[in-house]
């Protein structure tokens, strides 16, 4: 069975670059009958907050990405422990003392040189007695995991291929800080083998981190899960944007915009299949692939979501939309300005031409006396069937011999106080034979 997780750290909200490694995590185990495990990484009791924890779950629900079995990292500390303690007696985990200052320095000198910024092992060096002496003095160790430099890294990468690393080019990642906090490096890899997870999709920001982790498996006795890596979204001025670290739900909430958008565009970004408005999920799972993802930077543009925002908005049913519609309106006010809306937000202005009040402009004397013409012919076309409006303008053109906008546009204008917006067959019958003559009738000088 496929067991995938999306490990945020409850700091801050969930951003797009989130959104998007949790869906296709979800998307990896819906493919295939499998689980989705949220894991929240709360280990840094300093920042994490019960309040995002709250919020995470609630982006995930809008979203409708639902995990099968959700975990929390600061109840299983005692399994961090039990592994740290198994790697110390096999000399896989080792004190170091340097402060954050001598780090920097030494990280500055092999800069200066050319040279890669990789830890010495310094601490390696180190006697019994001077560690002793720097305890004594107070100094209390941070703790690293000490890589198999013989041991070649390499793996299939679900999405770059073939991976390869070569363990002396690292460092030796610090594990547990002098404070005893955990890192994110083994806790991340205890918790894969204990829940089973056998496929990780994260950020090729991670690329090394999982050359880092598969040592660690190894080195607790345990099989590495595959790994892929995906590009990382940009903006659109080609780069690394804040602003993606900023767009978050509740961005998107505000602006109107649909979970089936957000979840159609970020399911194909950075992938060859085309970006369609799509609201269907079970279409997107039929074509979600890795091996459609290519390993250019994936880039993120709001005029996209905008644009499959709209398309999708109009394509909604009515029973899809009726909770979040302006009271009173019905189905048919619901396809009456449907197509004149980007989100929902728009409904209320447009539902506005409906229930009033409108403000008409002025009207020359000819046009005035054309719409009292009209307020005269109105009975008789709401008589005659379902379709006002054409009944309505063909009687008019008729007896004035207007056709085209000077028949059309002072009618919108004076029912509606506007010059473009929902087709007036639709809206006249909305409005009512009793208000559309009173608007008809404020429309004399």
């Amino acid at each position: 069975m496929t067991i995938t997780r999306f490990a945020p750290s409850p700091t801050g909200r969930l951003h797009v670059g989130n959104i998007r490694t949790a869906l296709h995590n979800w998307m990896l185990a819906q493919n295939s009958g499998g689980q989705f495990v949220l894991r929240i990484d709360d280990t840094d009791a300093a920042r994490s907050k019960e309040e995002y924890v709250d919020a995470i779950r609630a982006d995930l629900k809008w979203l409708g990405i639902e995990s099968t079995r959700e975990e929390r990292q600061s109840e299983r500390l005692d399994l961090y422990q039990a592994a740290f303690e198994r790697l110390r007696e096999a000399g896989r985990i080792y004190p170091a003392y340097e402060t954050q200052q001598e780090l920097e320095l030494k990280r500055k000198v092999l800069l200066g040189r050319g040279l890669p910024p990789i830890y010495d092992r310094g601490a390696l060096e180190l006697s019994d007695d001077e560690r002793a002496a720097k305890e004594a003095e107070g100094i209390q160790p941070h703790w690293r995991f000490k890589l198999d430099h013989d041991e070649p890294i390499s793996w299939e990468d679900g999405v770059r291929g073939a991976a390869k690393f070569s363990p002396a080019q690292l460092s030796d990642p610090v594990i547990r800080r002098a404070d005893g906090s955990w890192l994110y490096m083994l806790p991340s890899t205890v918790d894969d083998i204990d829940m089973d997870i056998t496929q990780v999709l994260r950020g090729e920001d991670h690329v090394s981190n999982t050359a880092v982790q598969i040592q660690m498996f190894t080195a607790l006795g345990a099989t590495p899960p595959s790994f892929a890596h995906e590009a990382l979204l940009v903006g659109t001025e080609g780069k690394l944007s804040k602003r993606l670290g900023s767009l978050g739900c509740d961005a998107f909430r505000e602006k109107g915009i649909e979970p089936e958008a957000i979840i159609a565009l970020l399911s194909r970004l950075g992938t060859s299949l085309p970006v369609e408005p799509i609201a269907e999920r079970a279409k997107l799972l039929e074509t979600f692939d890795l091996s459609t993802f290519g390993r250019a930077p994936a880039k993120f543009d709001d005029a996209d979501l905008d644009r499959i925002n709209t398309a999708i908005v109009h394509n909604m049913d009515f029973a899809d939309a009726r909770d979040r519609l302006p009271e009173g309106m019905d189905e048919a006010g619901w396809h009456a300005v449907r197509p004149n809306i980007a989100t929902i937000n728009d409904v209320a202005e447009w539902w506005r031409l409906v229930t009033g009040p409108i403000e008409q402009p002025e009207f020359e004397a000819e046009d005035a006396a054309y719409l009292a013409q009209a307020g005269e012919a109105l009975s008789e076309a709401f008589a005659s069937g379902d379709d006002p409006w054409r009944a309505l303008t063909s009687a008019l053109k008729s007896a004035t011999g207007r056709k085209g906008k000077t028949l059309f546009l002072p009618l919108r204008q004076a029912l509606t106080g506007m010059n473009h917006g929902p087709d007036m067959g639709e809206l006249l019958p909305l409005i009512g034979e009793v208000e559309a003559r009173t608007r008809l009738g404020n429309a004399q000088p």
